[in-house]
């Protein structure tokens, strides 16, 4: 076990919304959620898979809805949605939660799950279930071992409370979420696949919350010595490798059915100049090309950053004119196995394209 401090906090909160990919929630809310429990003298704990009890349950904590929804104002009916989404699902279940582990890595979702851990009491895996942000539900690595993501409970500000006992299928069960985060004012707590210990170990990407932190960490030592902080960010990703630096020339995004949906054109700058670089987006960057060529494909990693702070730019914040750095890594390959490509491949967001890994495509 490793209880975090503060800093540890901080640089897990960098590096997670790097890993997030332009989505994974807000990071300021993650990180302020994660903070304020520690205020209260909870203690944040990280658990190694190979620590935990076979037949502990384990849960996943997050938030369902649209970057594109971040700050919307709600009527507030649910004071705590994430604790009363967990309380529902322990009466559901007859069990008591006894840790929780990370549905994706995210600003936002990465500190919510940890906040909801320290108030419950419990340790977090070191671990995820993605090894970065997505957009759906689909993309958990709970489908690819056919664990089920439910029962499952959800509670949302609006006040609205769902138990789904059981879906026909993970496409039914993320309509059923993400409707509830749609007319719920666009978010909504989520508490999901009930795990055992031995199941955990099994279907986690293991280690991701140290390596955020390691990515955080160096970034700050980057700046500290005057050194390129995007170049460190880069060398703690799996074959991360600087793919574009320029200027943002057209954003354009739509809110559609719960996911923020559109298309980033980034005009080089410096060695890039004359170049032009395209990404679409569903909620997180998913597909990206370079002077028209598709050259980082899912389930592999593009995120922007600032290219002086090396900070991740979520998708409700990048923006015209904007420079920004692109920088590309490799995802876990759990999802480059045939189930993992047939949930988070180029084919499932309906891209014509044979996926090709990041290493090799560049």
């Amino acid at each position: 076990m490793r209880t975090l401090s503060r800093k540890d906090v901080e640089n897990l909160i960098v590096g997670a919304t790097i890993m997030g990919v332009g989505g994974g929630g807000s990071p300021e809310s993650g990180l302020n959620s994660v903070l304020e429990a520690m205020d209260q003298g909870k203690k944040i704990v990280l658990v190694n898979t190979q620590e935990m009890q076979r037949d502990e349950l384990v849960v996943s904590p997050y938030y369902v809805g649209s970057v594109a929804t971040i700050g919307r104002a709600v009527e507030r009916r649910a004071a705590d949605p994430m604790s009363e989404a967990a309380a529902l699902l322990e009466k559901t279940l007859g069990g008591k939660i006894r840790a929780t582990v990370s549905s994706e890595i995210g600003g936002g979702n990465t500190g919510a799950c940890l906040a909801i851990s320290a108030k419950l009491g419990v340790p977090t895996v070191d671990g995820d279930l993605m090894g970065r942000a997505g957009p759906e539900l689909h993309q958990s690595t709970a489908n690819i071992f056919g664990y089920p993501m439910t029962p499952s409970a959800i509670v949302a500000e609006a006040g609205n409370k769902v138990v789904v006992h059981s879906a026909a299928g993970i496409d039914e069960y993320e309509a059923i979420a993400r409707h509830i985060s749609v007319v719920s004012g666009g978010h909504a707590a989520v508490v999901d696949t009930p795990l055992l210990g031995s199941q955990v170990d099994k279907c986690t990407v293991k280690g991701t919350l140290s390596q955020c932190i390691t990515i955080g960490e160096a970034r700050r030592s980057a700046l500290e010595r005057g050194d390129d902080p995007v170049l460190a960010v880069a060398s703690k990703l799996r074959h991360g490798k600087l793919v574009f630096r320029g200027r943002v020339s057209r954003y354009e995004w739509k809110d559609q059915a719960g996911f923020l949906v559109g298309e980033a054109e980034v005009e080089g700058t410096g060695e890039y100049a004359a170049k032009r670089l395209k990404t679409w987006i569903k909620n997180e960057h998913i597909i990206c090309w370079l002077e028209g060529k598709p050259v980082i494909l899912p389930p592999d990693l593009i995120t922007f950053l600032d290219p002086r702070t090396a900070l991740g730019i979520t998708n409700d914040k990048l923006s015209v004119g904007q420079e920004v750095a692109v920088v590309g890594a490799s995802a876990d390959e759990v999802w480059r196995t045939e189930r993992g490509l047939q949930l988070f491949g180029p084919k499932h967001f309906g891209f014509n394209y044979e996926y090709t890994p990041f290493e090799n495509l560049l």
